[in-house]
């Protein structure tokens, strides 16, 4: 997108009812009528050329509605996870907006703009400070992506935050053209602990996406204004270890996932660079010399 035409992309987002449009395609795209959401089921594929080869259930009458599509599983065997125990596996279809070790407590949005930690996790800079020394992986995924986020490594959740924000579009033109975007947007922060020490996993929300789901949570809801909820893991009572590959969550149409990893991993995503394509299950990372 020329650059002229990315201001103005990101001038229009400033004006449009964000919330309202959000609120507006989460009912549409829960619309129970057969014909309705068969059409669009089909226009959304033809429009985006969706891959149906690999899906679990037949297109469009294996599901209820748009959104039961677009969280859609995929079947057996369709993405293997890498099985070597030091590697660091790509958690979702997407593209790599940016990757590599963080600069202090500071990560890449795109050339010429920056984001902290404490910013990104809405919390206090000792919280940040543990993952000075470490690296970062921001994954894009497209409307014709697969949306389901896996565990990129083994581990255990410690914590998990709902932090309230903007709901700006996460395409490459506002990348490049917005500052703050990943810590302006809502977003959700897992916090996991693993053999390699703690990790992040963020899902952060956008235009049209609103809903992020965990498989501990349930759906969280956007909310425009509020303070940060830290989820009460006793009271959920559910499992909190996972296995490399296992589903954490999904998104409620497009979005961006970013990937944290603990101090002395500066080179865990040295194999990484902008644009490039992944899909989930393969290696985009590797611990090494025993971090």
């Amino acid at each position: 997108m020329p650059e002229i035409t990315a201001k103005l992309f990101v001038a229009l987002q400033c004006l449009l009812p964000r919330y309202l449009m959000t609120a507006l395609v989460y009912r549409i795209t829960r619309i129970r009528q057969v014909t309705i959401k068969n059409f669009l089921i089909r226009q959304f594929i033809r429009l985006y050329h969706v891959d149906t080869e690999q899906l679990l259930h037949p297109v469009p009458d294996g599901y209820k509605t748009f959104n039961d599509f677009f969280i859609r599983a995929l079947a057996d065997g369709s993405r293997p996870v890498s099985e070597n125990s030091d590697d660091i596996v790509s958690p979702v279809d997407g593209t790599v907006s940016a990757a590599g070790a963080l600069d202090g407590e500071h990560l890449i949005q795109a050339k010429g703009h920056h984001y902290s930690l404490p910013d990104l996790l809405a919390s206090d800079t000792v919280d940040a400070e543990r993952f000075v020394g470490g690296a970062f992986a921001t994954i894009y995924l497209a409307p014709y992506n697969y949306h389901r986020v896996h565990a990129p490594v083994a581990g255990k959740l410690t914590a998990i935050r709902y932090i309230p924000g903007a709901l700006y579009s996460v395409n490459d033109a506002t990348v490049r053209q917005l500052p703050q975007l990943f810590a302006r947007n809502e977003r959700v922060a897992c916090h996991l602990d693993t053999e390699f020490g703690p990790m992040i996993l963020l899902f952060v929300g956008a235009l049209n996406v609103g809903t992020i789901n965990t498989i501990w949570t349930g759906d969280i809801r956007p909310r425009k204004m509020g303070v940060v909820e830290a989820f009460n893991l006793n009271a959920l009572q559910v499992k909190y270890d996972f296995a490399r590959g296992d589903t954490l969550g999904w998104f409620n149409m497009g979005s961006t996932v970013i990937l944290i990893t603990p101090p002395g991993s500066g080179d865990a995503f040295a194999m990484l660079g902008a644009g490039q394509t992944l899909r989930m299950g393969e290696t985009i990372g590797r611990f090494t010399d025993g971090t």
